[in-house]
């Protein structure tokens, strides 16, 4: 199944049989407001601090996922799933009472491309029938831990992104799994045909308001690598879609991959420039956090690869790996991005 350098083809490609996406009030109201399945309206969400909050987003999310894909959570053999915050503490107390084996996941937003891409590789080689891959953020969460608190009222830089509000979990099972299952059988949204697994990438970045700048070379390199492993280029995909770039980020992107020869001007999308509307919200280079590529894939993406839209599409989260220790002892910003490539299921499946 190995591909090339960091590459995987599944030979028993896993299903997504469900897909949820809770969404805070912000997200709500821009472009794809209407797809959420669930859209809270108060960005505490009826707890005592934020990281709660963030906790909720989670647990909404899981339980919603599961019952979509018509199972009980201790049908699920594994979650996979993580967070922004030191110590995972929004998955882990979180999932507490799905009472599922976790696997606590740091990608920061290229977390749910990492979470997808193990849950894949875990229910493909036999370890699980069925998984839950799953990421939030929570903009005061994060504005929180890595910048400033939200009453010092800071003048925002306009390279920085908004870290959207929302969680998104998707269930992963294997096809002999779908089979057994109870109930009437419901299509799967998409199969996983292969995963491109990303490398830190750092291009000395040192400003972590400009995030797009720091991840663009990383999802550059992965997009490069992908197609150097399955021997591929831009013309064999509907879409190829990154995390959180922003608009700055993009632009970067395009040129890096440009200059290699590939032109995704037609066909790049990115998931920070499709939650918010960049002339009414007031969100600068676009949206950013694990719950922005995690809510646009299950409000946005899945359905499209669902109904054919789109036949195959390389979704890319994209995150940058420092913190705030790191950036107060003058280290740089390096990125991540993992590749996951979706497929659409033709009838008679």
């Amino acid at each position: 199944m190995q591909k090339g350098k960091a590459s995987i083809a599944f030979d028993h490609p896993p299903y997504i049989t469900a897909a949820s996406s809770v969404a805070g009030k912000k997200e709500g109201e821009g472009p794809l407001g209407a797809l959420f399945d669930l859209v809270e309206q108060e960005d505490m969400l009826g707890e005592k601090n934020w990281e709660a909050a963030e906790s909720r987003l989670q647990k909404e999310a899981a339980e919603l996922a599961i019952q979509k894909a018509g199972r009980k959570a201790g049908e699920i053999r594994y979650l996979f799933a993580g967070d922004l915050l030191a110590q995972l503490i929004a998955t882990s107390f979180g999932s507490i009472s799905l009472e599922i084996p976790l696997f606590g996941l740091y990608g920061a937003c290229s977390t749910m491309g990492e979470a997808m891409s193990l849950a894949a590789m875990a229910v493909d080689a036999g370890y699980g029938d069925r998984c839950l891959a799953m990421a939030s953020s929570h903009f005061a969460t994060a504005e929180k831990q890595f910048r400033f608190p939200l009453g010092y009222g800071n003048q925002r830089a306009l390279s920085a992104a908004w870290t959207a509000t929302g969680a998104g979990a998707v269930v992963i099972e294997g096809k002999d799994g779908i089979k057994r299952g109870k109930g009437e059988e419901l299509k799967p949204l998409a199969r996983i045909s292969g995963i491109t697994t990303g490398r830190v990438v750092d291009f000395g970045v040192k400003d972590s308001s400009n995030m797009g700048a720091a991840m663009a070379p990383a999802a550059f390199h992965t997009i490069w690598q992908h197609f150097q492993d399955f021997e591929r280029d831009e013309k064999d995909y509907d879409k190829i879609i990154t995390g959180d770039l922003g608009i700055v980020g993009q632009t970067i992107l395009l040129d890096l991959l440009h200059k290699e020869g590939y032109d995704l001007a037609g066909i790049h999308m990115d998931c920070g420039l499709e939650l918010f509307d960049r002339e009414n919200q007031d969100t600068h280079a676009g949206g950013s956090g694990c719950g922005c590529s995690a809510i646009t894939l299950c409000a946005y993406i899945l359905p499209k690869i669902q109904d054919g839209t789109w036949k195959r599409v390389l979704f890319i989260p994209t995150g940058s790996l420092h913190s705030t220790v790191s950036y107060n002892e003058g280290q740089s910003v390096p990125g991540i991005a993992h590749g996951v490539v979706l497929e659409h299921i033709e009838e008679g499946w």
